[in-house]
């Protein structure tokens, strides 16, 4: 794993330590209106804010965390790709796959990103620290052991492992996503969830025939 995604997993993970400490619920409070005493017409209500300003009772700290560990998941799964796509003889099929995978993963990263950002959170990524677990498990997150044996790999052995590893890593990312379905609140966030969930359900059975057939 490079220097830049153990940062950032480091950093994700302090603002989670932060924001468990200090979120008061998970669920919206409407605040309760008082009838006017006046018989005047009512003054027009203040414009909606737009959308990546995001007030309290938009989000919880299921879709924070959500966003949060969905963009250090998808940098490694980008990592994973570089990897195999720097080498020169692996199946092709595979090599597809890994284009594919980068291609959609990073537009996902910046849409985190901008969500988080309207969230009055920014990730940090030039903190130090060491691989964390994602969402209280590994979420199917490579370890630097894991990285370092998929940079020694070449051929039909780095194609193959690259197809166990991200298999793995696929389906730790949709549980991610099925926790968010399960727990979230935000409109954007439970859309692009349901989407991760669709698109590597999709992928990890594209992957497994693959693998059946090196």
């Amino acid at each position: 794993m490079n220097t830049t995604t153990r940062a950032l997993a480091a950093s994700v993970f302090a603002t989670a330590l932060l924001l468990t400490g200090c979120a008061t619920a998970t669920e919206p409070q409407q605040a309760e209106v008082q009838p006017s005493a006046s018989t005047s017409s009512p003054s027009p209500s203040p414009s909606p804010s737009p959308s990546h300003s995001r007030s309290a009772t938009d989000f919880n700290q299921d879709d924070v965390m959500f966003a949060m560990n969905m963009v250090a998941h998808h940098q490694q799964a980008i990592e994973m790709s570089d990897m195999l796509l720097a080498k020169s003889d692996v199946d092709e099929r595979v090599a597809a796959l890994a284009e594919r995978i980068r291609t959609a993963q990073q537009p996902e990263i910046e849409e985190m990103t901008a969500m988080l950002e309207g969230w009055g959170i920014e990730l940090s990524d030039d903190a130090s620290g060491s691989h964390h677990d994602v969402g209280g498990g590994d979420g199917g997150m490579m370890s630097e052991d894991d990285m370092a044996a998929l940079e020694a790999e070449s051929g039909p052995e780095a194609s193959s492992l690259f197809l166990e590893q991200m298999i793995v890593h696929h389906e730790g990312a949709v549980e991610m996503a099925e926790a968010e379905i399960d727990s979230g609140i935000d409109s954007d966030a439970l859309a692009l969830a349901e989407r991760i969930t669709s698109d590597q359900a999709s992928e990890i059975a594209e992957m497994q025939a693959l693998l059946d057939e090196l």
